[in-house]
């Protein structure tokens, strides 16, 4: 199994369309094991858009930073040479994205739901209702899941949330088996005794994983804590609030899909 970390975070300032500077991660992978997914080709032939799904709640959304982590991961794609789209039924962020000197639409839409648990639970909804929907309407190539966030910072159903997140792996990949899914180890909250659940939350994720990984499905774990705590003051230089990254945290996120999901894009 493939675990995809952001191990080293090179700092720059650019200019983001519609949100303040943010910093530019370079992430590092950490990759070990074999993977499934090692010849698969997710995406449609050079030329074409790859069509990706954000999926998640407010942290996918891009509360406080509307476009969140897509703005630096759709912006990181076009220097590249490579070509993505997002899509989904929500739709928020900047109208551009400068890459140097070309300005180029940013394709707004998401599927991120504010204040979404994993499941319906203690008067929150979630996302799990919601994915068939979206999975037969989009037809995404790729899927960027991370959720578990509000689960975990109330406290919903804490022990069984890795077998809820599980139910919906299976949902996903049995809706899209032609896609690629890649599950995120949640982002840090500010206070330590919730991290103390995120951690053990995000532990729980290989062993969700690699059996679906081992049976051919198409899955990647990736890590987006690891990178946040690696800097001692990450609770106000990468995070907003209690919940959400700010744009230098976004920025670190964007930089770690794009690690997982680089190869797969033309």
């Amino acid at each position: 199994m493939r675990v995809i970390a952001a191990r080293s975070i090179v700092a720059g300032l650019i200019a983001v369309a519609g949100c303040s500077s943010a910093l530019v991660s370079s992430p590092n992978a950490d990759a070990g094991g074999d993977t499934s997914v090692g010849t698969f080709s997710a995406c449609p032939p050079a030329g074409s858009d790859c069509a990706i799904m954000p999926l998640g709640d407010s942290i996918t959304d891009g509360f406080g930073t509307p476009g969140g982590y897509r703005i630096e991961l759709f912006r990181t794609a076009l220097m590249a040479g490579q070509h993505i789209t997002f899509v989904g039924r929500n739709v928020n962020g900047p109208a551009t994205v400068t890459d140097g000197s070309t300005t180029t639409p940013f394709p707004q839409r998401h599927e991120g739901y504010s204040g979404y648990t994993i499941d319906p639970a203690g008067g929150r909804q979630g996302i799990s209702p919601l994915v068939d929907g979206a999975l037969t309407t989009f037809h995404p190539q790729i899927i960027l899941l991370q959720i578990g966030t509000n689960d975990i910072d109330l406290n919903l159903d804490v022990a069984n949330a890795p077998a809820r997140l599980g139910a919906l792996l299976d949902t996903i990949t049995t809706d899209a088996p032609d896609a690629l899914l890649v599950v995120a180890r949640i982002t840090p909250l500010n206070y330590d005794a919730g991290n103390a659940r995120v951690e053990a939350y995000n532990d729980a994720m290989p062993a969700l994983v690699r059996p679906r990984e081992s049976a051919g499905k198409h899955i990647l774990l990736v890590d987006m804590y690891s990178p946040f705590v690696a800097d001692p003051s990450f609770k106000t230089s990468l995070l907003a609030d209690q919940w959400h990254p700010n744009p230098a945290g976004y920025a670190v996120m964007a930089g770690v899909w794009y690690q997982a999901i680089q190869s797969f894009l033309r």
